[in-house]
């Protein structure tokens, strides 16, 4: 048996922190078109919302909990608008929302928003599954 792994170039890497410079710019353009984002940003941004949930949950540690409830925002609205960003529970929206539940800086109308504005049946909380394994 072998500890070598098989590269899939179609998995999104492993890291967030090389997408934060274009989340930022996003998320501090929630009502522009695209974001204001180009084709290009957006098509380089879009991986980022299906990373593997450490990958979030290592990069949240660094960034202030203002900033996640922007990102969960972005990512809600990216998913909704733009088939690229379609993640279902794999989503970045799950992660980040768990960063500000355990920091207890979760709004309580986050929720809310985030139903209204998505059509992602296992957002914020992820799937069941999910849950149960962490």
């Amino acid at each position: 048996m072998t500890d070598v792994g098989v590269w899939n170039p179609k998995e999104p890497a492993a890291d967030a922190a090389p997408h934060l410079p274009l989340l930022r710019k996003a998320a501090a353009n929630l009502d522009a078109p695209d974001f204001g984002l180009s084709e290009k940003e957006l098509a380089d941004l879009a991986p980022a919302t299906r990373l593997a949930f450490d990958a979030w949950e290592r990069v949240a540690q660094d960034v202030g909990s203002k900033e996640l409830i922007e990102w969960v925002r972005f990512f809600t609205l990216a998913e909704a608008h733009l088939a690229a960003f379609a993640a279902g529970a794999k989503s970045a929206v799950v992660p980040l929302a768990r960063t500000l539940r355990q920091r207890g800086d979760y709004p309580s109308s986050l929720t809310g928003w985030i139903k209204a504005n998505s059509t992602n049946r296992f957002l914020p909380h992820g799937s069941l599954l999910d849950r149960l394994n962490r």
